[in-house]
């Protein structure tokens, strides 16, 4: 091996081969994966917090969206061929058949939602710039540990060119839906505690 350089770089898989490890069972429908660049990747474990923010979510959300969205909890959105990630919440577009014939691509996704406490810095550095690359354009990290909502809009280059922290004072709104507002506290006010 004299003169031979090497580097170890991981097998990269696409959406199709991913949903293929699933049908043959290599991936069991019940496995906390998610295709995020190509790596299949381990989702972290979902504590009793982070659950409980999710019920609060899928409880509050459809009443102030309505039928203007359709409420997709814990299912994936495809982002493109290397990336399928199965964020907490997706508000997508209403569709007839409720995405029975196909997984919601980005431009389906009006708003994702990530609830992160043991997920926080990967849920930063990994999905919020994932999202802004696919042109999802309002994103949100509901962050339990902080008791803050971080939220993410106007994609632009790769990034986000709209970054704000909203505390318990604040009211999010959601971009692509007018008059659909949430005040933080109503949202924080059991969590953590």
């Amino acid at each position: 091996m004299d003169g031979v350089a090497t580097t170890s770089r991981p097998h990269l898989f696409t959406v199709a081969q991913y949903h293929r490890m699933a049908e043959t069972g290599i991936l069991h429908e019940d496995s906390r994966v998610e295709l995020i660049r190509g790596q299949i990747v381990d989702m972290a474990p979902i504590g009793a917090p982070h659950m409980g923010m999710v019920n609060r979510l899928t409880s509050v959300l459809p009443k102030i969206v309505g039928d203007r969205a359709l409420l997709s909890v814990q299912n994936p959105v495809r982002l493109d061929d290397g990336s399928e990630p199965e964020p907490d919440i997706a508000l997508l577009r209403p569709r007839a058949d409720y995405y029975e014939g196909a997984v919601p691509g980005a431009p389906d996704v009006l708003l994702i939602i990530e609830v992160a406490d043991s997920s926080l810095e990967d849920d930063r550095a990994v999905k919020v710039p994932l999202y802004a690359e696919s042109g999802i354009p309002e994103c949100w990290i509901v962050n339990l540990v902080e008791r803050v909502v971080e939220v993410f809009r106007q994609p632009q280059d790769g990034r986000y060119a709209e970054p704000r922290r909203l505390g318990l004072g604040d009211t999010l709104d959601i971009v692509a839906l007018p008059s659909a507002s949430l005040p933080v506290a109503d949202l924080m006010s059991r969590a953590n505690g």
